[in-house]
């Protein structure tokens, strides 16, 4: 009802983002399939925008949720960053803290990306855990030492 009052009333297209879709159970998904049915051929009245991981690509592509599938517009997936973009990703992070120094060494930016492919969510984690170390040394920059230390932390 209220979805239909937003559309029609207010001439306004509501946006429902679910995060981390790639854990929402079978019977959700088909919920969620339900409520896109609702009017929604003829005229659309609700936008879904699912955001998850690989995982989510592959169960969508399952047949069971096949009716959900054909509904999606646009299809998009996020790779991780380039070795050469990593650098200016890191300083990028950094500045949006208040921090305009290099604070990885060469190795370390390196080491980074070989463990975390450029995946932005596991390069972010890792590299607090390898400030984390470079800051307990009561050092200036991350060395590739750091770096190992806080993976062999994160490692269960």
């Amino acid at each position: 009802a209220e979805i239909s009052r937003l559309t029609l009333e207010s001439k306004q297209l509501p946006v429902l983002i679910i995060d981390e879709a790639h854990h929402l159970r079978n019977d959700v998904l088909e919920d969620l399939r339900l409520l896109t049915n609702y009017a929604m051929d003829s005229d659309p009245r609700l936008c879904l925008l699912f955001v998850g991981l690989t995982e989510l690509r592959r169960r969508l592509g399952m047949a069971v949720h096949e009716s959900l599938a054909q509904r999606l517009v646009v299809r998009h997936h996020l790779g991780g960053l380039s070795r050469e973009e990593l650098p200016d990703y890191l300083a990028h992070r950094l500045r949006r803290v208040g921090c305009e120094l290099p604070l990885f060494e060469p190795e370390a930016i390196e080491g980074l990306y070989q463990a975390t492919h450029g995946m932005p969510r596991p390069v972010g984690r890792l590299a607090h855990y390898a400030l984390t170390c470079a800051a307990q040394d009561q050092v200036h920059r991350v060395s590739a030492e750091h770096l190992q230390t806080a993976l062999e932390e994160l490692r269960p």
